[in-house]
């Protein structure tokens, strides 16, 4: 078992900047990839950034140069690094780690964090 706790979400300006993070506890050796996902009202869920098993980093189109993942594997902590923030950003924010098992790949879920761009 894998628990993910978030926490950074909230309102900002246009402009503006958040730092979401993630603490992983649990079975943290199972883990062998990482990511971002959001989901806006009426909208599907859609990953933002990755971490992937072998260390590439990815992202969606519409946050690259923007936001930065990152993790530091001595807190058990992964990040979102979000700049330049835009009313389209506005979502809820979930980290997501993928960990190993005896019956395939797992994928675990953060709670969930608001948030919201507006002037």
């Amino acid at each position: 078992q894998v628990q993910l706790v978030e926490s950074g979400g909230g309102l900002v300006q246009p402009g503006g900047s958040l730092r979401l993070s993630c603490a992983a506890s649990g079975n943290i050796f199972s883990i062998n990839a990482v990511g971002w996902y959001r989901q806006a009202p009426g909208k599907l869920r859609e990953r933002v950034a990755a971490i992937t098993s072998d260390g590439s980093i990815n992202y969606a189109h519409s946050v690259k140069g923007r936001f930065t993942i990152s993790r530091d594997n001595a807190k058990n902590t992964l990040y979102l690094q979000m700049n330049s923030l835009k009313p389209e950003d506005t979502a809820v924010y979930y980290c997501n780690a993928v960990a190993d098992t005896n019956w395939g790949p797992l994928d675990y879920w953060g709670q969930g964090a608001q948030v919201t761009v507006s002037s």
